[in-house]
């Protein structure tokens, strides 16, 4: 497993990127906009994290903007999720809910599936690579709760 990003939701581009560039000295790595999703991805990372950043797109902080107004309120809908790539994520999953964890969003597409911590922290898992040939029961299972 390797520890990738973690995300949080903001509400305003340059307010939030002079707090965590000008001020703390994080770099934007790569941004990406999502028309039909209607959201900004703004990947950043620390000074001594450049590097990795550019080879593994990993460690970053993944600041998320909603274009469409939403009130953010400490602690509930601005932290995100914590993201883990995984060797095999059909497997992990299989393991996961062998030992009693929902799998709140499936690997559907061979490529990502979200979980919850104990304590109701999301947990992205993303396969390594390429995604994998789509596959049963993963293909056809349905959401469950929230992530």
């Amino acid at each position: 497993m390797q520890y990738l990003h973690t995300m949080v939701r903001i509400t305003d581009i340059d307010q939030s990127l002079h707090f965590y560039c000008d001020l703390l000295g994080m770099k934007e790595v790569r941004r990406k906009e999502s028309e039909k999703g209607r959201f900004t991805l703004i990947f950043l990372a620390a000074n001594d994290d450049e590097t990795s950043s550019s080879e593994q797109q990993a460690p970053e902080l993944e600041l998320t903007w909603n274009w469409d107004p939403e009130e953010l309120t400490t602690g509930a809908r601005n932290f995100g999720h914590l993201a883990y790539r995984v060797d095999d994520i059909y497997a992990t999953c299989q393991h996961l809910m062998d030992n009693g964890v929902t799998i709140n969003r499936p690997p559907r597409d061979g490529h990502m599936a979200f979980v919850k911590s104990p304590d109701g922290i999301s947990i992205e898992l993303l396969q390594k690579g390429d995604p994998k040939s789509e596959q049963e029961p993963w293909a056809s299972m349905e959401n469950t709760g929230s992530w």
